[in-house]
Order: structure tokens, then sequence, then C-alpha cells
């Protein structure tokens, strides 16, 4: 078996919090060895030479909608036909690993069967694209986020409706027939919601206790969405794994986190928050529109509640759903600034959370997210120390190499980039 040798290289230690010189051999879709200083190649060995680059893991999107495709209004994922659909999360899922996202979590799927179709085609080689987990779409109650319905009018929307512990059952047997890697359920409501805002929370107790013990009943991941902190208590109680948003957590809440914090996820999927306050005149969500809908409290509560997740020492994935026109998909890097920027976060600290943390969350953790002996070559070659400017990481041009599973999908020594199998130059 060929090895590749990357020499030259400034490597990430996350332990550290640091870079060395080195250079790392990959042998099949493993990292084999890590050596300090300069290192000759072998004549067996194929090289690059980093040239001084940053050799870091690739990134891993926590809160991820690859199916999401630039809409306004959450009405428009319905209308999209599914083919059409399918197609178009295929280019999504191509743009995440041009921008170094060698691994999704997907957050929840716009229609039923996107996402397993999509995941399967990637790992099939049909498609390009990152290591994925397929998620269901985001289920709901009557009433509650994703319900777009009208009494004079079906309207589909990103929900699958259940009411009742029964119903709940059926649909999340249903996800598990179609071959979901993660569940979604809606436990809150949210501000885009007239009639549930926020920090209303429309899921009952039963509801919540049914849907899960069928996805766990099936060792499925269940993600929730979780704005009120009723809702995030709810579920800490029920054990949700992966408990997004957590924007309006009192005291309490934040201790039940606190006490799940080596069992559970949080991500906060920031990005909306941010540009929906400001740069939401791109999607008509104007100063007066943000005010009316209240987000600019949901900002500040936000970064209050994250610098306290932060201080205690609870788990935290990037991804901050993009794929809306406010959110374009491409821009997911972004959160790890943010993270910085608002939350308190150190770099690295930051750059863990968008490596370590959210392999752990695939459940590779232990053999992805590190560039580390024995680990899988999923990889980035970085112009520029993202310890000291974690903002390079948002643009493509900054990303020479993208390796994914031993597979080079970008190739610095390449000038043409449109050759078979690699990722278009920008």
């Amino acid at each position: 078996m060929a090895t590749l040798l990357i020499k030259n290289a400034q490597i990430w230690d996350a332990d550290a919090g640091a870079l060395f010189a080195g250079a790392v051999e990959i042998r099949g879709n493993r990292i084999v060895k890590i050596q300090r200083g300069d290192v000759a190649a072998t004549d067996s060995s194929d090289v690059i030479d980093a040239g001084g680059m940053t050799l870091m893991p690739g990134l891993v999107e926590g809160h991820c909608h690859p199916s999401f495709t630039g809409v306004n209004d959450p009405t428009e994922l319905g209308r999209i036909p599914p083919e059409q659909h399918t197609l178009l999360t295929a280019a999504n899922v191509r743009l995440l690993l041009e921008h170094g996202f060698t691994s999704i979590f997907e957050a929840a799927s716009a229609k039923p069967m996107i996402g397993v179709t999509i995941r399967d085609a990637i790992e099939s080689g049909l498609i390009v694209g990152p290591r994925m987990r397929a998620a269901s779409p985001e289920v709901t109650t009557t009433a509650g986020l994703g319900d777009e319905r009208r009494r004079h009018i079906y309207q589909e929307s990103f929900g699958l409706v259940a009411d009742g512990a029964d119903e709940m059952r059926r649909v999340a047997r249903e996800c598990v027939r179609d071959g979901v890697d993660n569940m979604k359920i809606n436990i809150s409501g949210d501000e885009f919601v007239s009639h549930a805002r926020a920090e209303i929370t429309p899921l009952e107790d039963d509801e919540l206790a049914a849907f899960i013990k069928v996805a766990h009943g099936f060792g499925k991941v269940v993600a929730a969405h979780a704005r009120s902190s009723e809702s995030v208590k709810m579920a800490v109680r029920h054990g949700v794994d992966c408990i997004y948003h957590c924007d309006f957590a009192d005291e309490e809440a934040l201790d039940m986190l606190e006490s799940v914090r080596d069992t559970a996820f949080i991500g906060p999927a920031f990005g909306l928050v941010h540009n929906s306050t400001r740069e939401g005149e791109i999607a008509g969500i104007t100063k007066e529109v943000a005010q009316e809908l209240d987000l600019f409290r949901k900002f500040d509560a936000t970064c209050g509640v994250y610098h306290q997740i932060r201080q205690r020492g609870i788990r935290v994935v990037i991804g901050g759903d993009y794929g809306f026109a406010v959110t374009p998909m491409g821009q997911n890097a972004r959160d790890i600034d943010h993270f910085v920027t608002y939350f308190g976060y150190s770099p690295n600290e930051a750059l863990r959370c968008a490596t370590i943390i959210g392999a752990e969350l695939m459940g590779h953790g232990g053999e992805l997210g590190e560039v580390r002996e024995g680990y899988l070559a999923d990889l980035l070659l970085v112009d520029g120390n993202p310890l000291a400017d974690v903002s390079l990481l948002q643009h493509r041009h900054n990303l020479a190499m993208i390796m994914k599973n031993g597979e080079i999908y970008k190739d610095p020594r390449s000038e043409q980039r449109g050759q078979a199998g690699l990722i278009a130059a920008e």
C-alpha cells in the first residue's frame, strides 16, 4: 500500500494549543506516523510539501441542514419538488466539502429520505460530499415550529406533524424505517413562528418520552430544538443526545445541562441569530423586523448563556442553521469566529469544538478530529495560522488541501482543480 508523506507542515496540537513543525505519513485512510522536524521522503512515498502551511483535522458541522437551499420562508422548502430538492442538496454537500467540512451531522432533513439518499450517494461514491449522519425531518406538533398548515390550505414545510404519544411513536418508527441515523424533534417554538415564539413549549412530556423511547430503542441519536428554558429541562430529563439553542436557559436549566456534560452535546446554532440581527437586510429582515421579532434580545440571551456553558465545561458543537437566504450555505465556518468573538472561547477552544467535539457527536470520538497516529485521515492544509486568526477557515482559497478518509479532494500540487475527482478552484 502506497504511503503519502505530508512534510514541512505546521501541525496543530489541540492539547497544547500550539503548532509544531513536522511531517505526517498516511497509508490508506489512516495516519500511521507523525514526526517532528524535517523528514526526508523515501523513494516509495508520494510527497506533499506543505511549505509551512498549517495541517489540521477536517471540520465538523454539528448542526447541518444540507437540504435547506437558500430559502427566505420555510414554506418554500415544501414547494420544491423532491427530485429537484435532492439535486440541490447534492450541490450543498459538495459546497460544504469545498469549505473544509469533512463531516456533517445533519440536524434535520427538509423532506423524508433526502438526507438518507444523499448520505448513501456519498458513501457509494456517486456524489462528492463529507462524511454524513443522515437525519429525519423535524418532528413537531400542531402549532409547533415546522407546522405551516392553515385552516383553508395545506402547506408543507420542513416538519412532520404528530400529536399525542401514539402519533409520535408512529412517526418515529417511520423515520427509523427510512434508515436515518439521527432523529430530530422540536420541543420549543421560535421567534419566527407567530403563534409559538421561542419561549413557548408546545411539546408535552408524554409526546417527547414516546418519541425518544422509540429512537433510542432502535439505537438512533436524538437531537432537539429547544430555545425555552422549560424545553431545555425537558430535553435533559428525557435523555436527548444533542440539545440545540438553549438561548433562554435559566440557572436550573444550566445546572441540568452541566449534569449531562459527559453524555450530551449542545449547539447554539448562532449563525441564524447573528445574521438576522447583523446582516438581515439581504433577506428582508430590517432592524425594525428584527426588533419586532425580539431577535436582539435573543442575541444577548444566547451570548450570556454560552459564556456560562463554556465556563461549566459543557461540550458544544458548531453549526449555525445555515441554508436560509440570510445564512447562505458556505458561511458555516463563521461559527468558529462567533465562538471567539461572542462566547469568550479561545481560538484553540473554538477549533476543538469544530473538530474534536464534533467528531464525538459524529460517533467517531477517538479516531477523528485530531492529527494523531492511528486516526482517520480527514485533513486540511491551511494557508496561515488558524490559532492566530480563525477567520482564515471561512475562505476556500485558504484551504490548499482537503482530504477525507485518506482521499485527496483538493490537491495543493495540482494547478488545475477541475480534474476528475478533485474539487474545482474558486
